[in-house]
C-alpha cells in the first residue's frame, strides 16, 4: 500500500519540492507577492485560470512550476469544505500529468469561517483520493503508477502531518478493501489483507474460518454464506480487530462492518445490470478496517476500539437461502426471510448481538454498524452517509457530533430518526416468527427503506433491551454508506471514498 506522505513545510520555496500547488478562493491574490507576480501575466491572457486547475511556468519557484486551483465561491450558506477537497483533486491530477512527484501544497484566500478551519488537511485528503489506484492495478503494473510519494504541507505542524498520515493510511486501506474485485478480495483474501495490514501494530487480529463455528455462533451469517460453501475460495470469514490504548480507557468504540465481497442478490437475483459493482458491497467492513488502520498508526489515548467484520459472499446456487425461510438468530428470535437481497443485516446481526454482550463490560461503550446497506439511503440523502440512531445515542447526540465533524472534514452525513413505524414494519406476521428481515420490494421504493433495517438490527442484536429506559442504556448508531461509499454513486467504476473514516478519526482520536 502506497500513499503520498505528508511532510511539514514552513515555506513554499522549499527546495525539496518540485512544484508549488495553491488552492485558493481568489486567484488574483495568492497571499504572497512572489506568487502574485508569477501568475499575473497568465491571468492577463487566460480567464480560464479562475475556473480550473492550471499549470504555469514559474522560474523562481521550486521545479519552475506553479499550479493554481480555484475553489469557486465559499461564502454562501450551502458552500462547504468539499470545494477545497475537489480543488485539490483537480490540482494533483494536473501535477501527476505534468510529472510532478513531490509538490508543496498550500491553501490561501479562504474566508475566516469555522467551515474551513481544516482546509489544508482536507486538501491533502483530496489529493489522496485522486491519486489512489486500485490494488489490482498496483499489483499488475507496480507501485510506480502512484508516482507522487511526498506532499510538503505549507504551514502544517509535525502533529498535523502525523494525524494526516494516519488518516491517509486508513483511507487507502479502506479503498483497497472496498474497491478490489471479488476474486482478489474473496473472504479468505480479505482476511489475509487485514492480517497483513496490522502486522507489527497495536491492533490484535483474530480470524474465524471454521464453518461449523460460524454456523453455530452466527447462524444468520451462515445462512447468507450457505451457497458459497460449494467453492472453498469463497468460504466466509469473521475478522475481529481490537485496539487497546496504553493508558486508562475512557471510551470504547465498537463496530460491526458489512463485508459482502460479492452480492448477487441470492435467490432474489439482481437482474437488469444491477449486479455490476456489487463487489463494493463490502464498503462498510472496508471503512471499519480503514478506521482501525488509522487508529493503529496514530495510537490515540483513552480510546479502546473493537471491530467485527462479517466477510461473506451472497452467492446463487442450489443451496442458497430463499424467502420464507426461518432462521433462529443468536438472540433466540425466529427470523423470517423476506428478501435474500437484504442479506447485509443478516450477516451483521449475530455479530452485533455478540458485540452488545461484550459492551456490557466495557467502559462507556458506543456501538456502530457500518454498511453499504440500502439503495434507499442513496436515494434519500444522495452522496451523504445516513446515520440512524437509537434513543441513548440520540440523547448523547452521537450522530449530530459525528455529522458536524464530517462537515469540517469533507465527510458529510445526514441524520435519521428511528421511529415506531420501523418496528411495526418488521413485526411478525405469524406465531412461527418473531421478526421479518425485510419486505420483498427494493428498498429504494420502500417508505423508510433505510430506517427500518436499523430496527431489525436493534432487535436481532438485542439492543432493544438497552434503550433509554433500560438499566444499562447502550448507544447505537447504524451508518448506511450506500450513497457515500463511492464517487458519484457509480458502484461499478467510481473510486471508493472511505466514507466515515475521517469523521470518526476526527471525532474520537484528535
Amino acid at each position: 500500500m502506497s500513499f503520498p506522505l505528508a511532510l511539514p513545510c514552513h515555506d513554499f520555496l522549499t527546495q525539496d519540492a518540485d512544484a508549488v500547488i495553491v488552492i485558493t478562493a481568489n486567484v488574483h491574490d495568492l497571499g504572497h507577492t512572489q506568487l502574485n507576480a508569477t501568475l499575473a501575466p497568465y491571468l492577463a491572457v487566460d480567464q480560464r485560470i479562475a475556473n480550473k486547475a492550471t499549470l504555469v511556468l514559474a522560474n523562481d519557484l521550486p521545479g519552475k512550476r506553479l499550479i493554481v486551483s480555484p475553489t469557486g465561491p465559499l461564502h454562501r450558506d450551502y458552500d462547504d469544505v468539499r470545494r477545497v477537497f475537489d480543488a485539490a483533486k483537480s490540482a494533483i491530477t494536473e501535477a501527476k500529468a505534468a510529472g510532478i512527484t513531490n509538490p508543496a501544497l498550500m491553501v490561501v484566500g479562504l474566508p475566516a469561517d469555522e467551515r474551513y478551519k481544516n482546509a489544508l488537511e482536507v486538501a491533502f485528503l483530496g489529493t489522496c483520493q485522486a491519486l489512489w489506484q486500485p490494488l489490482e492495478a498496483r499489483e499488475y503494473r507496480g507501485e510506480s503508477i502512484e508516482p507522487i510519494t511526498v506532499i510538503h504541507m505549507v504551514g502544517a505542524t509535525e502533529m498535523q502531518t502525523k494525524q494526516l498520515n494516519a488518516i491517509a493510511a486508513g483511507q487507502y486501506a479502506a479503498r483497497d478493501l472496498c474497491g478490489t474485485e471479488p476474486e482478489r478480495m474473496a473472504p479468505p483474501r480479505f482476511a489475509d489483507y487485514c492480517e497483513a495490514l496490522f502486522v507489527n501494530t497495536s491492533v490484535a487480529v483474530e480470524v474465524i474460518s471454521d464453518i461449523d463455528k460460524i454456523e453455530n455462533d452466527y447462524p444468520m451469517l451462515g445462512m447468507v454464506a450457505r451457497a458459497s460453501y460449494a467453492v472453498e475460495r469463497h468460504h466466509p470469514r469473521v475478522v475481529k480487530l481490537e485496539y487497546t490504548p496504553t493508558d486508562e480507557v475512557t471510551r470504547t468504540l465498537m463496530f460491526v462492518g458489512k463485508g459482502l465481497v460479492y452480492d448477487t442478490g441470492g435467490a432474489d437475483l439482481k437482474v437488469g445490470g444491477f449486479m455490476a459493482g456489487m463487489s463494493r458491497d463490502k464498503g462498510g467492513a472496508a471503512s471499519v478496517a480503514g478506521f482501525m488502520k488509522a487508529v493503529a498508526e496514530y495510537q490515540p489515548k483513552g480510546v479502546k476500539v473493537i471491530a467485527y467484520l462479517a466477510v461473506v459472499r451472497n452467492s446463487i446456487g442450489s443451496d442458497c437461502f430463499v424467502p420464507d425461510e426461518i432462521v433462529t438468530c443468536r438472540e433466540g428470535l425466529n427470523v423470517r426471510i423476506g428478501n435474500t437481497d437484504a442479506e447485509g443485516r443478516l450477516a451483521m446481526g449475530d455479530l452485533l448481538s455478540e458485540m452488545k454482550d461484550l459492551a456490557k463490560s466495557q467502559v462507556n461503550p458506543e456501538l456502530f454498524t457500518v454498511a453499504t446497506l440500502t439503495g434507499h439511503a442513496a436515494r434519500a440523502v444522495g452522496p451523504y452517509s445516513a446515520y440512524v440512531e437509537n434513543g441513548p445515542a440520540r440523547t448523547a447526540k452521537i450522530s449530530r457530533q459525528l455529522a458536524d465533524m464530517g462537515d469540517l472534514w469533507a465527510d458529510g452525513a445526514e441524520l435519521s430518526r428511528s421511529r415506531r413505524e420501523d418496528y411495526d414494519f418488521i413485526k411478525p406476521r405469524t406465531l412461527a416468527d418473531d421478526v421479518i428481515s425485510s419486505n420483498n420490494a427494493p428498498s429504494a421504493i420502500t417508505a423508510r427503506g433505510h430506517q427500518f433495517p436499523m430496527a431489525f438490527l436493534a432487535l436481532v442484536g438485542g439492543l432493544d433491551k438497552h434503550g433509554c429506559d433500560a438499566q444499562q442504556p447502550i448507544p447505537y448508531v447504524h451508518m448506511d454508506i450506500a450513497g457515500s461509499g463511492v464517487e458519484g454513486g457509480d458502484w461499478q467504476h467510481g473510486k471508493p471514498t472511505a466514507a466515515t473514516v475521517s469523521s470518526l478519526f476526527a471525532r474520537y482520536c484528535l
